[in-house]
């Protein structure tokens, strides 16, 4: 445990990059948890996956679309981020998990900092690489994947004080939490259009009627 930790709130999430262990143990002892910080790494998130799909060399391209659409993007980003912040919340509090829900968001966004960085990274070589060249954009992509589900484990793990299998299975049921979360609110849209459109014809066919 290191005791000589009192470096600004925007350098965690760095900090516990380059130490993936013992970071979130650090940052957990410090209670160093910052949501000004974690929001503006969710907004990066957002901004990143937007520049992905429009500024990524044409060659590497393979979401372009004549229209763009930004509502898919925010779901794939924001509303995924925090239906996990909330999946997993509400299953560690039945798994006697000790996060709170501010706990949860601020180490998951910390966990994306590698992701990010490699995305830029891909970005900005997909624009200068040949297609031949395609290995390393590969090996980018994958790395910052790999460096931020291993950085989400040992978040996990230290915010909830678990043991690594019961990490996986908690992890593996906010997944699945996930899926329900989504389903529902697909419902609850569902039903408020129908709603909607429903109220707008009866006001329609009032209009209709007075007008007559």
């Amino acid at each position: 445990m290191r005791f000589d930790l009192d470096m600004p709130a925007w350098k965690w999430p760095f900090y516990v990059a380059r130490h993936p262990f013992e970071g979130f143990e650090d940052l957990r002892w410090k209670k160093a948890y910052s949501m000004k910080v974690s929001m503006v790494i969710v907004f990066c998130f957002f901004i990143i996956t937007v520049c992905q799909q429009v500024m990524t060399g044409f060659l590497f391209n393979n979401s372009y679309v004549k229209v763009f659409n930004i509502v898919p993007l925010l779901v794939q980003t924001i509303v995924l981020f925090f239906t996990w912040v909330i999946g997993n919340w509400s299953l560690c509090t039945l798994f006697d998990g000790e996060g709170s829900m501010k706990n949860i968001c601020c180490v998951s966004a910390y966990a994306l900092v590698p992701y990010l960085i490699t995305q830029v990274v891909v970005i900005i070589a997909s624009n200068v690489l040949l297609k031949s060249e395609g290995a390393f954009i590969v090996f980018f992509q994958y790395l910052g994947i790999l460096w931020s589900v291993v950085l989400m484990i040992s978040a996990m793990k230290t915010v909830h004080q678990y043991t690594i299998p019961k990490t996986l299975i908690a992890m593996i049921f906010t997944v699945a939490a996930m899926v329900v979360i989504l389903f529902l609110l697909v419902l609850l849209m569902s039903l408020f259009q129908q709603v909607y459109v429903f109220g707008f014809s009866i006001y329609t066919e009032l209009m209709y009627r007075f007008s007559i």
